[in-house]
């Protein structure tokens, strides 16, 4: 059975996380009453960077000494967010490409499932650093892309709600992130620092988000067998509405810290 072909649209400026996450939400609803009305709903994949951001983990709300680790990363010029999903702490901004992708896992038959999704969300990014930049990646215990044994370059972290996904994956291209993490133990992984594209790749080869963009896009569509189409954002549409109000934010923001403050 040919599945339906995946919309995918890039935001030009830094998303507050916020932001991000409202719009995940409110597309999320409306697949979910596409699907249970009409059957005609649509799957999508956004790739974005945040705006600098801490973001922790549900279980980390309540502790005092997690809630002065957050004034402490306030005081970086970073946003600082508590959310429902599972996990730690961890960092998102520019220089890091995020992706989430909206997709429906039950339009397969069998539906896929959880871990293959999760599976083929990790062959994406490391057959995307290995085609792209000859980057071999180091095979660890730990969910995500290692470079080495110490050295993590992207991460997953995903959530499925009546067979509906949202979050996804981030990858560190640029090394403007690294300051950042270097300010926190990403994930609770005490003996693991993060890394980036450009820190594995030749000096000589010049590394950008956008240069990244059009294999990962390629590479998703191949992994999980669809057609990729671009989102126009400004055809009729409530997915459409909802993607302008998140790209109005992002650019309404302005400037951002470039390097922690302290």
């Amino acid at each position: 059975m040919r599945l339906p072909p995946v919309f995918y649209h890039w935001f030009l400026d830094p998303l507050p996380y916020m932001e991000g996450l409202l719009m995940q939400e409110r597309i999320h609803a409306l697949q979910l009453r596409a699907r249970k009305t009409s059957g005609n709903h649509r799957d999508f994949l956004f790739l974005l960077e945040h705006r600098p951001v801490y973001t922790f983990g549900r279980r980390q709300a309540n502790d005092p000494e997690e809630m002065a680790e957050a004034s402490r990363l306030e005081a970086t010029g970073a946003d600082v967010v508590f959310t429902t999903r599972g996990g730690q702490t961890t960092y998102h901004g520019p220089g890091q490409i995020v992706g989430y992708p909206l997709l429906d896992l039950g339009r397969s038959s069998p539906p896929m499932g959880i871990r293959d999704y999760i599976c083929r969300m990790q062959k994406l990014l490391q057959t995307h650093l290995a085609e792209e930049h000859d980057i071999k990646y180091a095979t660890s215990e730990h969910t995500g892309v290692f470079l080495d044994a110490h050295t993590k370059v992207a991460s997953i972290g995903v959530q499925v709600r009546h067979r509906l996904t949202t979050h996804g994956f981030a990858v560190n291209v640029t090394s403007e992130p690294l300051q950042w993490f270097d300010r926190v133990v990403a994930c609770g992984l005490t003996d693991v620092r993060a890394g980036s594209i450009a820190d594995a790749v030749s000096s000589y080869e010049p590394v950008s988000v956008l240069d990244e963009l059009p294999g990962l896009i390629r590479r998703f569509g191949r992994l999980y067998q669809r057609e990729m189409i671009p989102l126009d954002i400004h055809a009729d549409g409530e997915v459409e509405q909802v993607v302008r109000e998140a790209q109005a934010e992002a650019t309404s923001r302005g400037l951002w810290h470039r390097a922690p403050l302290v």
